[in-house]
């Protein structure tokens, strides 16, 4: 069950991961710093990295 959370949990990272490299990418076209998009982009890497080794944990099964 800590599995699915955690997986779950991945999932929210990586939305709030995209939201955050849309909305530093239109900050950035508006005269924003150029950190916002390298920081979003930062995000959601990190975001589906984890969302991989959750997914390979789901994988496993209960025995890993």
């Amino acid at each position: 069950m800590i599995h699915r959370i955690s997986a779950l949990a991945s999932v929210v990272g990586v939305v709030v991961g995209v939201m955050l490299l849309v909305i530093g990418i239109r900050d950035y076209r508006a005269g924003a710093s150029a950190l916002w998009p390298v920081l979003g982009t930062a995000v959601l890497l990190s975001a589906v990295y984890r969302l991989v080794l959750d997914v390979r944990d789901l994988r496993a099964g209960p025995d890993a």
